[in-house]
């Protein structure tokens, strides 16, 4: 489809073109600007866009009413059609869908539907750029290695369905990694920062926090695995947490597959899963971590459901002064659990009314690690959402209230669950983007947290 053709146009085209009993569409517009570098100097960047279109059919039978999803990037107008008869043809291929349920009605449209699509472009690093070549030129002069990417998109999101809604959101997405080495690369440091548009983010004084790192770690420490008093930077536990959310489908946990499963059936909800007066939430409305207000998926499954395209979103605590208040449903898991129906949202924020910096827990610790960042997590056993994982990037022992060296790195068995019920003090919360699941998931916020027997199960020999 040319480029003339908007967004909200290739829904309506694609909505005409349906002969199935329901259809939902979701045009997608995607803009992305990038900055990359190494060795104290940039190495490329450049702007790309892209297009994807997703067609859902559904076909109404004796048995239930089925559903068929396609997906297909760069859709020319030859192929919009095609692309909708294969939409049918996977519906009435398929078996009837379990999740099944009325499309959505009554959702206000978008004022701003037929509006061209959002875009970002090199100049949302006009502010950003010069500051990071200062840097360069600071660490150049002090010895160390700069490297990293920025990276900034804008996706539009156009949903037309068959039974009214249309509904669009822009979302932008910014994400700042940066690595700061020795000139042997023996010593590594980083830091990350998730954005909306750059504007808030200094790389100048990410760099001198990566270099006061990188100075700690001039003195080396070898420990023996075991469990360790821990300050989780909000990086780290935001990864976690991430995947907890991850694995708080409601059905899989009324089924008894998961930490959420309740002994003897049914769920843990209503359970206290944390002394600390620690909020879990996700608010699509949050600021500086805005979403998508309505659902909007391409795929079913026990946490998510086409049907559900276009439900409203509003602010949902998944955890509230630490007693756990919602799992995740969809309209249809949330009557197999008789739970609230609550999709999930694309933020989570950790709260517990800390107001100490990182800075302030470390001067308060008697002895204990000081974590960067984690790394390559795998789940391990989901009925204790067990993870493990590694630490990464600078390991560093704290000794009456001062770093004193960093040690070797290390493999963690732990979950986040069991975490939160050990946690012993909060920092204040700050948003944060999640190393691990940057990819996938960047509108973070969290605090430090203090677990007083972290369990580092072997030493890892990796930087």
């Amino acid at each position: 489809m040319s480029r003339r053709n908007q967004p909200h146009e290739i829904v309506e085209r694609a909505l005409e073109l349906s002969r199935a009993d329901g259809c939902m569409v979701i045009a997608s517009e995607q803009s992305t600007a990038n900055l990359r570098w190494a060795r104290n100097a940039l190495t490329t960047n450049g702007v790309t866009r892209g297009r994807t279109v997703t067609v859902i059919a559904t076909v109404d039978g004796a048995e239930g009413t089925a559903s068929g999803v396609v997906s297909r990037s760069a859709v020319t107008a030859g192929e919009l059609e095609p692309l909708v008869r294969a939409a049918e043809a996977a519906a009435r291929e398929a078996g009837p869908a379990e999740d099944a349920q009325p499309l959505v009605t009554g959702v206000p449209h978008s004022p701003d539907f037929t509006a061209a699509p959002a875009e970002t472009s090199s100049s949302v690093f006009d502010v950003f750029a010069p500051a990071l070549g200062e840097s360069f030129a600071g660490a150049r002069a002090a010895g160390r290695e700069l490297y990293g990417f920025a990276r900034h998109e804008v996706s539009s999101h156009y949903l037309g369905t068959s039974a009214g809604l249309r509904l669009r959101h822009d979302q932008p997405t910014g994400t700042l990694e940066l690595n700061a080495k020795s000139p042997d690369g023996v010593r590594s440091a980083w830091a990350g920062r998730s954005t909306r548009d750059f504007t808030d983010v200094d790389p100048q004084a990410l760099d001198a926090e990566l270099a006061r790192r990188l100075a700690w770690a001039e003195r080396k420490i070898e420990l023996p695995a075991g469990r360790y008093e821990t300050l989780l930077p909000p990086t780290a536990v935001a990864d976690l947490l991430v995947y907890q959310l991850w694995s708080a489908a409601a059905r899989d946990a009324a089924e008894g597959r998961t930490v959420f499963s309740k002994t003897g059936g049914g769920t843990r909800v209503g359970e206290k899963l944390s002394p600390l007066p620690l909020t879990l939430r996700s608010d699509p409305r949050a600021a500086g971590l805005e979403c998508a207000p309505f659902v909007l998926t391409a795929s079913s499954g026990d946490d998510a459901s086409v049907f559900d395209n276009g439900l409203p979103l509003g602010p949902v605590d998944w955890i509230r002064d630490g007693v756990l208040e919602h799992l995740v449903t969809t309209r249809h898991t949330a009557g197999l659990t008789d739970l609230p129906v609550t999709p999930g949202v694309d933020n989570l924020i950790l709260d517990a009314g800390g107001t100490r910096s990182m800075e302030e827990m470390v001067a308060a610790t008697e002895r204990g690690l000081l974590l960067t960042s984690l790394w390559y997590i795998r789940e391990v056993d989901p009925a204790s959402l067990l993870l493990t994982g590694l630490t990464r990037d600078g390991v560093y022992l704290v000794e009456n209230g001062e770093v004193v060296g960093e040690v070797n790195n290390f493999r963690f068995n732990e979950s986040p669950v069991s975490l939160l019920s050990r946690v012993t003090e909060a920092g204040r919360t700050e948003p944060t983007l999640p190393r691990e699941w940057g990819d996938y998931f960047t509108r973070a916020a969290a605090p430090a947290l203090r677990v007083p027997d972290f369990n580092m199960s072997s030493v890892s020999r990796g930087v």
